[in-house]
């Protein structure tokens, strides 16, 4: 699982890091709590897979695959949306920066497959 993850910053790019998660998932909250209006039942399919994404994003957890699958959500629900178009093509592009920048410091990612500290005992 460590491959997946290129490093984990501190100070000030993960602080960075955080409100770029932040800011992804912020815009989704009122989509997804609101009703779900869909005009075909696979818009509400990439609607609920985008809201499980956001929340994986939210607490960083398998980072880069949520943010790949929420900017493949957000650039397909383009084809169901028929109103202002410009929110998903933003959540696609921030989704695709977090996939390649990765959780940051402050994340459960960087929790579970993080740096490790090695104890080595004297002799």
């Amino acid at each position: 699982m460590q491959r997946l993850f290129s490093t984990f910053p501190e100070g000030w790019p993960g602080t960075g890091l955080v409100f770029l998660r932040a800011v992804m998932a912020i815009p989704l909250v009122p989509i997804t709590a609101g009703p779900f209006v869909s005009v075909a039942p696979l818009s509400l399919s990439f609607q609920l897979i985008a809201a499980a994404c956001a929340a994986l994003l939210i607490i960083g957890l398998w980072t880069p695959i949520a943010g790949v699958f929420m900017a493949f959500c957000q650039l397909s629900l383009l084809f169901f949306t028929f109103g202002d178009t410009s929110i998903h093509i933003v959540l696609a592009a921030l989704g695709a920066a977090l996939a390649m920048l990765g959780p940051g410091a402050w994340s459960v990612d960087a929790r579970l497959f993080g740096r490790k500290r090695i104890e080595i005992p004297q002799r």
